[in-house]
């Protein structure tokens, strides 16, 4: 065989061993920005699936990354058990909220400040998946919620509906008033 022949089947046979990686690695699911008030508690959440049925080899890493660019810092580590930061911003402000048999390795942040601006990352290894992809989310925390136009329209709609309630009692009342007067009225001519 010339070597043309051997560089193509190496090619190739690269490109199919490539594919069937692609095909087992651990998949990481997040959301892209979550927004959270100064002050409050925030579950961060985490997914993942795997090819291969999850194992007692299965990491988690949790990573932070500021929004100055800063160096990147570590924020959870699980195997078998959760170990929470000994040191850093996080020490003490950081709990584990998943369920590895669920496929679920979210984390709780308590007490969000605006120091916590920035993109925290969710990595899985599932041996013998030990490949795949690095879920990220942005953090944004905010001093007070703004109000969207999701958050105006419920507050139409539930202003209108407490305004026809009372309408429609009032109405209910008058009517009641009305019928007890008029009942009243053909006693009184009666006694006469």
């Amino acid at each position: 065989m010339s070597g043309r022949t051997w560089l193509g089947a190496a090619l190739f046979l690269g490109a199919q061993l490539r594919a069937l990686w692609l095909a087992a690695a651990v998949e990481v699911h997040t959301a892209k920005e979550v927004v959270a008030v100064n002050g409050t508690n925030q579950r961060l959440k985490c997914s993942f699936s795997s090819s291969s049925p999850v194992t007692q080899q299965l990491t988690v890493s949790w990573n932070f990354q500021p929004e100055d660019l800063s160096s990147h810092e570590p924020v959870f580590y699980f195997r078998q058990e959760p170990y929470p930061p000994p040191s850093g911003r996080f020490k003490g402000r950081v709990t584990w909220d998943g369920n590895v048999e669920r496929n679920d390795v979210s984390i709780m942040i308590w007490n969000l400040q605006p120091s916590d601006n920035g993109t925290f990352t969710c990595q899985v290894t599932n041996s013998p998946d030990v490949y795949g992809t690095i879920g990220e989310l942005r953090l944004r925390v905010v001093q007070k919620v703004t109000f969207s136009e999701i958050h105006f329209l419920a507050v139409a709609i539930g202003s209108a509906s407490v305004l026809m309630i009372i309408v429609v009692t009032a109405v209910i009342i008058c009517r009641q008033r009305r019928r007890k007067a008029r009942d009243k009225r053909p006693e009184v001519a009666d006694t006469e």
